[in-house]
């Protein structure tokens, strides 16, 4: 056998020897979390999960939503969270599950509330012109800035700024300057000027030292 197919065969029988979960599944936990590595420990196979993958999404956080199927069908509410893995929506205080957490003997227990996901497709945006749900499409204008146009009424509905944000880094408007941070006018200073010398030449100038002799050549192979 030659000996590329054999370190082939090694290669594939120790990438088996890995255990690796090929069925991760995402649900409403973000991935890194505790709760989301309890629902995929090694070894625990679930079927997979089939999506239809969602060419581009024109829902963003902090928009405005009719909801179309369900238990709150005709309410309208705020998109709160988006796991596009599963073309799920979350709307604000719609679609609420209730579980009883505590109880016990002697104690009553709490109930605890908490969102659903919904589907992409039950689900439509809110025209701003007459709060109606509505299709909408995208357009270019004359800027060149893409926009999404209703297409009933042929309205621009801006993405909120909430979707602007990365989620996984603070609101910038709540920055302050630490202590410890350099002040703006000491980053700014110019304290060293650049030029076009050797390191010793630098060196020897700035200790005043005069050399006379010649420095021999220098072959690089």
């Amino acid at each position: 056998m030659p000996r590329l197919t054999q370190l082939c065969l090694a290669t594939a029988r120790h990438i088996k020897e890995i255990r690796v979960n090929r069925h991760f599944r995402y649900g409403m936990a973000r991935p890194g979390t505790l709760q989301s590595q309890m629902a995929n420990l090694p070894g625990k196979e679930r079927p997979p999960v089939i999506v239809r993958p969602i060419k581009e999404w024109q829902i963003h956080l902090g928009d405005l939503v009719h909801i179309l199927k369900g238990k709150d069908i005709g309410k309208q509410g705020l998109i709160c969270d988006i796991i596009k893995e599963r073309n799920w929506v979350v709307v604000e205080g719609l679609n609420c599950c209730y579980k009883m957490v505590g109880k016990m003997e002697g104690l009553r227990g709490t109930m605890v509330v908490s969102e659903m996901p919904l589907d992409y497709f039950d689900v439509a945006l809110i025209d701003p012109s007459d709060n109606q749900p509505t299709d909408v499409q995208l357009r270019y204008t004359e800027a060149g800035d893409r926009v999404r146009v209703s297409k009933r009424t042929g309205r621009v509905i801006p993405i909120p700024a909430k979707a602007l944000l990365n989620p996984d880094e603070p609101d910038p408007a709540k920055y302050t300057d630490q202590p410890k941070d350099t002040a703006a006018d000491m980053a700014v200073k110019k304290t060293y000027n650049i030029e076009n010398i050797s390191v010793e030449d630098d060196l020897m100038d700035k200790c005043n030292i005069i050399e006379t002799r010649k420095r021999a050549k220098t072959y690089w192979y």
